[in-house]
């Protein structure tokens, strides 16, 4: 190999992300490169990020969804249009009042020792410290987010929206106060929504009890899980047609214990199948007996305190924990002689989100939306075109089956952190007045304690954002609807469907267009990373050892649209070396461009057949990763890039660049100069989305135009620069090259050793195609003597290879065993042949031949002509060598 002298570049010997990542993020933001522009001669484009709870630091999770969404504002911004990725955080009232009364637990005070006003100070103070962690995270990460317009569930302008969103539901009469069994959480001592529950299979009991009589004249069996509700018994059901119990309805019984009558009612809700099809009937504890109630005019009595313990209405078991209740109350049934059995049932128990605690049916006055009227409009959007898109489109099934089934939404909580409710009650009338601005005469009402759900204020954060309710304000005007949301497949209930009816009703329009949805991810068994399993990663310790890049990378590309990933510190290892061998091909180039100015690029001089390819090949790269990130398909944009990059440009351009680089060919040189500065360029603006930071700093090295590559244009495909003619005359060069390789592997003769090689042409053209590229041929094959023409003979004792129109041969007498050659042959004329037999089977397949396009069918066709070609060829060998 011809050694010249490189030039220097001020890139580093070695690729170190730490370095390179340093202080690039503050650069970036500085510059404003991720601030909106409003620019008219643009078309906007608008991602509100899914703002992380207050409550902790972001989480692998957190990480894949941001990533995603910087790769589609990275790639827009590049393609011109005008991006706002606008950042914010969640109040998240449950969960961050939680960890301040356990900080407050910790210090020996309750927020009842600070009050309301001093408690919720304080958890201010918790959320600027949280959203600092926060934003050091978004940074280490290198999230384009335009950090002007960050906004916070509680900030003023959200808290007006909140206000106005409420304050038109209730006029609407969609909004109301009622009496309902909710789902209480006693260990936070508030109201939860459905969908804040998580059932789990829980060992318990059925115990069955003969309610007796009044009359004396017998029992009525029935069976409970929950025998401490039973002290808030008002009836028993039985079916109206269940023929056992039609002559003891409207008789009365004792309820035990309690010594309270009570009726037998008729009601069509009793399964007469299930048990003894005679049911206890609990109004104020269960949300099915409530209904019942309902219908039977029976008294709602509630037995149990907001914290679950037993109150004055159970009696002798006031003060007692439920669970504590439950276990006294089966003594004193047992001992009464009113206990039949015990029998042990696995059932599903609800538990709160966000405590753990079971979550207790419980009757309590709340503030409910009134949800069919705006489920009906969201599933009837579904059906236009301006309907929104789910990628995949599978979990639109998902979200039409929750709207469909909807319930009405308990939106109250018993909370100090929160938005409170806009709703006052009158001092001495009770009236109740709601409004977004108190009442004029503040001192005779009394504001309703209570927050509002989270998700209440979260279901509005596509147009909270941006200004509205100010119908003037220059950024909902310009930039909603949003382009795309990006999010878990685990809150399509919680967050998604609810911005999307809440959009509906308030701007008339879809929040946004698509919704990218992706799955979990898991450790690298499939296992769900939980504390319990101490299986959890930390981002920041994966970018503290292997950079941003290779961990954005990973994210981004370890899977397909809607399903799960798993995360491997071996494949994030992959990544760093890719990202390596990138480092390390750029200075390569760089120290071999001598200087070469943008201005001075030039890709009009006459050029090789891996000029031509290469070129040929960043074009169909452009098309490929263009179109797939269009439909989302980051895994397969990330296959196209590291092919390319890898294999492509690193493998074989390089290597073959040497050749005029280190040649004498002034001419040659320049050309060859301005297309490795050409190639890298546009592929670090392809890479970028990904790994903003390594080609951010190759980029600043290259001969480049603009201040950064966040701002640079998105590549084009220019068909001047595609060759086909000299992709196919590369691509057999590179057969030619690789099988000399796995031949000389074969028969363990390294590329040092000189060998003997004879080419035999099928024809005219490709012999053409063989002299026109032998400097190739020599340099990558090295042999002592070459050899090429269209009537060789095959020589005695030596390797053979078939590649598309070309005969190899390496007469390696000593080196081989004939037999082995042999086995090995009749090994490749079975692989040819099953290949021919499938691409045959394919053309053979009448509903293949009618549904595939043309071009499909040709290249099949074209298969096969090759697989047959092929075919020959080695049987021929095969002959040659046995005869010999």
């Amino acid at each position: 190999m011809i050694e010249v002298e490189q030039q220097e570049t001020s890139m580093p010997t070695k690729y170190d992300p730490k370095s390179i990542e340093e202080g690039r993020y503050e650069w970036w933001v500085k510059g404003k490169f991720f601030e909106a522009k409003d620019d008219p001669a643009k078309q906007p484009y608008t991602i509100v990020i899914p703002p992380p709870n207050v409550t902790g630091k972001l989480h692998l999770g957190h990480a894949w969804d941001t990533t995603l969404q910087d790769i589609l504002t990275r790639m827009k911004r590049m393609q011109g249009r005008d991006v706002l990725w606008l950042p914010g955080m969640d109040h998240a009232g449950i969960a961050t009042q939680a960890k301040v009364e356990a900080k407050l637990r910790s210090k020996g005070k309750s927020r009842y020792d600070l009050g309301r006003e001093k408690f919720v100070e304080e958890t201010w103070k918790w959320k600027e410290e949280y959203a600092g962690f926060i934003r050091r995270q978004w940074a280490k990460l290198g999230l384009g987010l335009d950090y002007s317009r960050e906004r916070f569930t509680l900030d003023e302008g959200l808290s007006k929206a909140v206000k106005e969103v409420f304050v038109s539901l209730y006029k609407k009469g969609l909004i109301y106060r009622g009496e309902y069994i909710i789902n209480w959480d006693p260990a936070t001592k508030t109201a939860l929504s459905d969908i804040e529950v998580v059932y789990k299979e829980v060992q318990g009991a059925f115990y069955h009890l003969a309610y007796p009589l009044s009359d004396g004249s017998g029992t009525i069996d029935i069976a409970t899980t929950r025998p401490e509700t039973m002290l808030g018994d008002t009836a028993v059901a039985v079916h109206p047609k269940d023929e056992r119990y039609q002559h003891l309805i409207g008789k009365m019984i004792i309820l035990p214990i309690v010594g309270r009558e009570i009726p037998i009612v008729a009601d069509e809700y009793v399964d007469m199948e299930f048990g003894s099809g005679a049911v206890k009937i609990t109004p104020a504890h269960d949300p099915n007996d409530f209904e019942v109630g309902n219908r039977h005019n029976l008294e709602r009595i509630l037995v149990m305190n907001e914290d679950g313990t037993m109150n004055e209405r159970a009696g002798k078991y006031e003060g007692m924990d439920r669970f504590e209740c439950r276990k006294q109350i089966v003594k004193d049934l047992k001992d009464l002689g009113v206990l039949i059995k015990i029998e042990d049932h696995m059932h599903s128990v609800g538990h709160s989100e966000r405590s753990g605690a079971v979550v207790e049916p419980y009757l309590s006055t709340q503030w409910f939306v009134k949800m069919q009227p705006l489920a009906d409009a969201s599933i009837k959007m579904q059906q236009s075109e301006g309907k929104v898109h789910f990628v995949p489109d599978r979990f639109e099934k998902t979200y039409l089956h929750w709207m469909e089934n909807i319930r009405d939404w308990c939106i109250s909580r018993q909370l100090w952190w929160g938005h409170r409710i806009p709703a006052w009650y009158h001092k001495e009338t009770g009236e109740i007045y709601v409004d977004v601005k108190p009442p004029k005469d503040p001192e005779n009402w009394e504001q309703d304690p209570d927050v509002l759900d989270t998700w209440f204020s979260s279901a509005l954060w596509p147009f909270s954002t941006m200004g509205w309710p100010d119908k003037d304000a220059k950024d909902y005007a310009r930039y909603y609807p949003t382009d795309a949301l990006v999010t878990g497949y685990d809150i399509i209930f919680f967050w998604v469907s609810r911005m999307i009816f809440q959009g509906l009703e308030f701007t008339g329009k879809r929040p946004f267009k698509d919704v990218l949805i992706h799955g979990l991810v898991r450790d690298e068994q499939g296992r769900k990373m939980s504390k319990s399993l101490g299986n959890g990663v930390d981002p920041m310790d994966v970018i503290d050892k292997y950079g941003a890049d290779s961990l954005r990378y990973f994210l981004a590309t370890g899977s397909s649209p809607g399903q799960d990933l798993r995360f491997s510190y071996e494949k994030v290892e992959s990544i760093w070396n890719f990202a390596n061998k990138i480092w390390n091909a750029s200075r390569f180039a760089l120290m071999n461009m001598n200087g070469l100015k943008y201005e001075e690029i030039d890709l009009n001089g006459e050029k090789s057949v891996a000029d031509k390819w290469i070129l040929t090949r960043l074009n169909e790269t452009i098309d490929t990763v263009t179109k797939l990130a269009d439909k989302y398909e980051f895994g397969e944009v990330g296959r196209a890039l590291y092919n390319f990059i890898w294999d492509d440009f690193c493998d074989w351009y390089i290597e073959m660049a040497k050749l005029p680089l280190y040649g004498d060919n002034e001419a040659a040189k320049k050309t060859t100069r301005s297309i490795l500065a050409y190639v890298l360029d546009q592929t670090m603006r392809l890479l970028h989305p990904f790994m903003p930071f390594i080609t951010e700093e190759i980029w600043q090295n290259l001969p480049h135009q603009g201040e950064s590559i966040t701002t640079a244009a998105w590549p084009q495909v220019d068909d001047s620069l595609s060759d086909l003619a000299a992709s196919e005359e590369m691509k057999l060069l590179v057969e030619i090259i690789r099988s000399v390789r796995n031949i000389r592997a074969e028969v363990n003769t390294p590329l040092s050793k000189k060998i003997k090689l004879h080419l035999k042409a099928k024809n005219e053209q490709i012999l053409a195609v063989l002299k026109r590229n032998e400097a190739y041929i020599t340099r990558f094959c090295n042999p002592e003597e070459l050899k090429m023409g269209l009537d060789l003979v095959a020589p005695d004792k030596a390797m053979t290879a078939v590649v598309s129109g070309v005969e190899l041969f390496l007469p390696l007498e000593g080196l081989i065993n004939f037999e082995e050659e042999l086995a090995r042959l009749k090994k490749e004329l079975e692989k040819w042949n099953k290949e021919v037999e499938r691409v045959q089977k394919k053309l053979g397949n009448e509903g293949f031949m009618k549904k595939a396009p043309e071009k499909v069918i040709a290249e099949e066709r074209a298969k096969e002509k090759d697989y047959l070609e092929k075919c020959s060829m080695v049987e021929a060998r095969i002959k040659e060598l046995q005869n010999q």
